[in-house]
């Protein structure tokens, strides 16, 4: 089983197989479509002609690596401050994890100290790393004791709150009319 948050074969591949990819994806995941967000990974890979290494984003020149992300379309509504990001991400990949980023889950021993692990990074809030912990746990088999509980409600059997719960297009059906739902209801 593959991830399907692209919904194009060949970047759900690369998130499936290459977890700065999946980091990557999940950083960029804001104010854009998540389909373009989880995308991008990908294009940065063609972009660059070689595999996403932490240690080569982390050296980049972040002016050259902004263009990179600014050439059309654009990786991001924002590309100069995601390039950023992103280059973030990789330093502190490079510094905590030896620029190992599946290092992020994998040496976590429970639920919480994953939770702990993922909101550190740039670009992670506390929601977001709930929802990317429900997203290793519901998908990914990442499932270590207590993750259930770090990611509540995210990681609940049979919802559709998140991209966690995306498996096909029509469960991100499903996940955009929940949103709508939320958001109308904010607003009541």
């Amino acid at each position: 089983m593959g991830l399907h948050l692209s919904q194009i074969n060949e970047a759900d591949e690369l998130l499936t197989n290459d977890p700065l990819a999946l980091l990557i994806g999940m950083v960029l995941d804001q104010q854009i479509p998540l389909e373009r967000a989880f995308a991008a990974p990908y294009e940065l890979v063609e972009r660059l002609g070689r595999p996403l290494d932490p240690a080569e984003l982390a050296a980049f020149d972040p002016d050259e690596l902004g263009a990179i992300f600014s050439r059309q379309p654009a990786l991001h509504r924002f590309p100069g401050s995601m390039a950023k990001r992103v280059q973030s991400l990789c330093r502190l990949l490079l510094d905590s994890y030896d620029g190992d980023a599946a290092a992020v889950w994998t040496t976590a021993a429970d639920g919480r100290q994953l939770l702990k692990q993922v909101a550190a990074l740039p670009g992670f809030g506390e929601q977001k790393a709930r929802i990317f912990v429900a997203l290793l746990g519901k998908q990914l088999g990442v499932t270590p004791p207590g993750w259930r509980e770090a990611c509540a409600p995210f990681g609940e059997d049979g919802s559709h709150r998140s991209v966690a719960d995306i498996t096909s297009p029509e469960s991100r059906s499903k996940v955009r009319d929940y949103k709508k739902a939320m958001k109308a209801a904010a607003k009541a």
